[in-house]
């Protein structure tokens, strides 16, 4: 008899996903939204693993798949008809890939500008497709979006009498809101940003212009926007495996991914030394933290090696195995070409991240 694979058997750095967490963490959200009207749609780019997002989209109260980027639509459109890309894609090279996308799957993109629409129009309009929009509405973080009202309105009155895009709506991510710890601060600020999403939809239905799409939220403000009247989808991708940005929060959401290392040094008695430095983890959200040993943090993170404070008393040496919560799972999960499946130590399956990095460029090498 083949013995199965276990965790000490996986060279390092890894990633591993606890599957019962995991799929506990899909089941409460699709419980959430089960009742409706709104729905979710899963942020692909928060894993970018097909097997993930089937597991999400089977689990029910979705109304397909959020992604990032034109590679990541891609990818999805092998398992999933419904698309939005929240985001502007801008070249005619991504505007025919959107275009091609739209002739076998139901594909919306995010426009806030003239320049991006005219793109995917003509792209649409060559290969006589038709591209779904959501005019990108600014709501607060600054980033894209075009302002909420009447800049929206006139936008939204660009897509109207554009051939080759149909307006489905409108969007507006709140994602200064989603990391606030305090809950009432957290509240007030997203009904402050869905105000000024929601004040666009009825200037944009009072000119007599379809929105039947208000897309917005994220892991952060899921029960929160998701309970405002007038959402129509939730844009979550992060509760499926969590980190330790969201952790914080007051959400029912469990911590299913870890970074596996190997321990190559114990220089002092209060300190190792790890193999998962940030090519294996990034810190934008600040270092990973340590799991299952009391008093241990991360002090530094260098390219390959993770420098952690532990107790004197800690039972730990070169060659044991040790265990950090990532900090932000979206880019950490892109450092990798699998997450390892686990079951307590038992690894049940390997899942191929197939939407990391920009596989159009690896293209170039065939």
């Amino acid at each position: 008899m083949t013995r199965r694979r276990t965790i000490a058997d996986i060279p390092t750095p890894a990633l591993l996903v606890d599957v019962p967490a995991m799929e506990r963490n899909i089941r409460r959200m699709a419980e959430f939204f089960a009742e409706g009207p709104c729905r979710l749609r899963p942020h692909f780019k928060a894993h970018k693993t097909p097997e993930i997002a089937r597991r999400q989209l089977a689990a029910g109260s979705c109304s397909g798949l959020t992604c990032a980027t034109v590679s990541e639509a891609e990818t999805a459109a092998a398992f999933c008809d419904d698309i939005l890309i929240a985001n502007e894609v801008l070249g005619p090279g991504k505007a025919a890939r959107v275009a091609a996308l739209a002739g076998r799957t139901d594909i919306m993109v995010a426009v806030d500008s003239p320049a991006a629409l005219q793109d995917i129009a003509a792209a649409a309009a060559q290969d006589r497709v038709e591209v779904g929009v959501l005019v990108d509405v600014n709501v607060g973080l600054p980033r894209c979006g075009v302002a909420p009202g009447e800049e929206a309105l006139a936008l939204a009155r660009n897509v109207a009498d554009t051939p080759g895009v149909r307006l489905r709506g409108v969007m507006g991510y709140e994602g200064h809101v989603v990391a606030i710890e305090e809950r009432p601060r957290r509240e007030a600020s997203a009904r402050e940003a869905m105000d000024r999403l929601l004040s666009t939809v009825r200037v944009v239905r009072d000119a007599g212009l379809p929105c039947d799409i208000v897309s917005a939220g994220g892991t952060g403000t899921y029960d929160i926007t998701g309970r405002i009247d007038g959402v129509t989808e939730i844009q979550a991708g992060s509760y499926v495996l969590m980190d330790t940005a969201y952790a914080r929060l007051d959400i029912p959401f469990e911590q299913a991914i870890s970074l596996l290392g190997t321990v190559l040094s114990r220089p002092s008695p209060t300190v190792c030394v790890a193999d998962c430095g940030h090519k294996s983890c990034t810190f934008d959200h600040g270092v990973p933290s340590v799991r299952d040993i009391v008093g241990a943090f991360v002090l530094h993170l260098s390219d390959e090696h993770a420098l952690i404070a532990i107790p004197a008393s800690a039972d730990i040496a070169p060659g044991d195995r040790i265990q950090l919560w990532p900090s932000h799972i979206d880019p950490t999960i892109n450092l990798h070409d699998v997450l390892y499946a686990v079951e307590a130590e038992t690894v049940v399956d390997v899942w191929p991240v197939s939407a990391r990095g920009y596989p159009e460029t690896r293209r170039e090498l065939r």
